[in-house]
């Protein structure tokens, strides 16, 4: 369970002191300060409810306790003696968008606190809450719907199973009434402009992505407090937790009790995991020695935590949520426009129709074909005699408008496209590694599904999806592990970036590629996505996200047929290349890290 730590009245443990100034929030040095354990009994300070409440500086950062037993969240390299593998179903997990760093990580850290404070048995005490924003979180926060995931984690709502298409509605209610139905148990006061503070110009030294959650009585003293991390993905961390390994870090369970010591704890999962790896080569290695794919590695490390049928079902159950995803995508009204003030149209199912009609060439020839078209490119001379016409000029005539026939690619980037804006409008979508990037493989499993399958039957048809995401997970696991899988640490690199090599490795172990070319496909697909920025404009997961997930689609199924052309030979491993990645994404400065205050996110008029 995650730690809180409760203020004390006559019969509890040690008070924690967190003193604040009325409207007055002003933090020296995130780094400086932590809440203090003083005393007991009525030395507590009362917490106005109308505050946004400062943490008093007590120690520096060398003197703080705490800090020394709990190490920074970091993307340093990790420990040799903690592995790469984590649960398939965490990596993949079903949640809401648009985004998994700033809507499903935010509603996920609010349910554990709540969900704390419930094993605490103080859960009935609380009629005040505040939460604070930091760092990305406060920057691009509103653009990625994180107040409206926390409104909802309050309430007790999972992502996995709130109804996406009521969060707008239940919002607005709690802001006009000022009323927030705490777990979904009792209702507090809660005015969201007031209680939800966001603090762009500070960071809290673990991680970009933190927020810290206050709990008070009527009397407005603390209850309980916390601090959480949205590392990507949707995962978790608290205050105590060591993003290098252990508890929170590896699996999405609200209840601590209920998950296996195995996927929660690295220490112990060198033993409880089958067949462990800690990179690229350990993994090959692996492979070699057990004689086994990728993908039937991951399934018996996973068959260490639950049975074949519920592997299945789960596994079902994911591509079923992809599918859907890219269904409702292609199938939407073409004139919807995405929320957010941008006016960005939905695309996808314009592409969809005109590849249903087939005037992209399909009943005319081949794919792969240029198409010559009777409109002529626009002249770019004045009507008048140039004084520059020279003789044999003419070679360079004016050229009609070509259309190249690729309609399986144009499906493609058309799935990519469908979930991305299915994901911008706050639909169900699974974060794959991330919700930013969730396009890139379902779009290529589909792709791979409709125009590639020899599956005669649905038991084939069901080896090729679980092959193709077991794979792909087991590439996300050594991103995770050796890198970060945050934009808010590594930029787009860490969520388009991994997507695409997870994608371009699960495309080419359904092609039939040897192990050594699905790790070539990998590293093809990541060395090219290597800077990758994230700098979405007006914080909304729109502009360059949507299409970005298209073209990290394409790249993925181009790097894994250079990989399929080849024998597995190749200068550059994964593993160099998602070093290179990491110190890529530590070099890179902050403004094209998810914080919209560089690359598109100024350039591009917002009217």
């Amino acid at each position: 369970m995650a730690s809180l730590r409760p203020a004390v009245t006559s019969n509890h443990a040690p008070l924690i002191r967190c003193t604040r100034r009325l409207l007055s929030y002003r933090y020296p040095r995130p780094s400086a300060c932590f809440l203090k354990p003083i005393g007991n009994g009525s030395s507590a300070r009362r917490l106005s409810s109308a505050s946004a409440f400062d943490v008093e500086p007590i120690l520096s950062p060398v003197q703080r306790p705490i800090v020394a037993e709990t190490p920074a969240v970091t993307s340093a390299p990790l420990n040799d003696d903690h592995h790469a593998v984590v649960s398939t179903f965490d990596l993949f997990s079903i949640g809401v968008g648009p985004s998994s760093s700033h809507t499903v990580g935010p509603m996920r850290a609010a349910k554990i606190f709540l969900e704390d404070l419930r094993k605490a048995g103080v859960l009935e005490r609380v009629k005040i809450m505040k939460v604070h924003l930091y760092g990305s979180l406060a920057l691009t926060g509103e653009g990625h719907g994180t107040p409206n995931a926390i409104l909802m984690g309050l309430e007790g709502e999972a992502p996995e199973k709130v109804d996406a298409h009521s969060i707008p509605t239940r919002c607005r209610t709690i802001a006009e009434t000022s009323t927030l139905t705490l777990n979904g148990t009792h209702p507090i006061d809660f005015h969201p402009t007031r209680d939800l503070i966001f603090h762009p110009a500070a960071s809290l030294p673990q991680h970009p992505n933190g927020m810290r959650f206050l709990a008070m009585d009527e009397s407005a003293e603390l209850v309980a407090c916390n601090e959480y991390f949205s590392i990507g993905g949707g995962f978790v961390v608290n205050e105590r937790t060591r993003v290098a390994h252990g508890e929170n870090v590896y699996y999405m369970s609200y209840d601590p009790s209920a998950v296996e010591e195995g996927r929660k704890n690295q220490d112990l999962a060198v033993t409880t995991a089958a067949l462990p790896f800690r990179n690229g080569q350990q993994l090959l290695e692996v492979c070699h020695r057990e004689g086994m794919s990728i993908a039937q590695v991951v399934w018996e490390n996973e068959r260490r935590w639950r049975s074949a049928e519920e592997i299945r079902r789960k596994t079902k159950q994911i591509w079923e949520v992809m599918d859907k995803s890219i269904e409702n995508g292609c199938l939407a009204d073409k004139n919807d426009v995405l929320p957010g003030g941008l006016k960005v149209q939905r695309r996808a199912p314009g592409l969809y129709q005109k590849l249903q009609r087939g005037i992209y060439g399909q009943r005319g020839g081949g794919v792969g074909r240029a198409e010559s078209t009777s409109t002529p490119v626009p002249a770019q001379r004045s009507k008048g005699v140039s004084q520059y016409h020279k003789d044999g000029v003419d070679v360079l005539r004016r050229r009609n408008r070509k259309r190249m026939v690729l309609p399986a690619l144009d499906f493609l980037s058309a799935y990519a496209i469908a979930v991305n804006e299915e994901n911008a409008a706050g639909g169900r979508v699974v974060t794959a590694p991330t919700n930013g990037a969730a396009g890139v493989i379902p779009a290529v499993l589909k792709y791979y599904l409709e125009f590639f399958s020899d599956a005669s039957d649905s038991s084939a048809h069901e080896s090729d999806i679980t092959e193709f995401l077991f794979t792909a997970a087991a590439i996300g696991m050594l991103y995770k592990r050796g890198a970060s899988i945050s934009a808010a640490e590594m930029g787009c690199q860490g969520e388009v970036g991994v997507a695409c090599s997870m994608a371009a490795a699960g495309f080419a172990a359904v092609m039939g590629a040897s192990v050594e070319m699905v790790e070539n496909a990998a590293e093809i697909a990541m060395e090219h996505n290597l800077g990758l920025t994230c700098d979405p404009v007006k914080g909304l997961v729109q502009i360059p996200c949507i299409e970005r997930n298209a073209l990290g689609a394409v790249k993925a199924v181009t790097a894994a047929q250079l990989a399929l052309n080849g024998d597995g030979t190749h200068r550059v491993s994964l593993d160099n290349v998602i070093e290179t990645m990491r110190q890529t994404g530590v070099d890179m400065q902050s403004k094209y890290k998810e914080t919209s205050q560089g690359g598109l996110a100024v350039n591009v008029p917002i009217c």
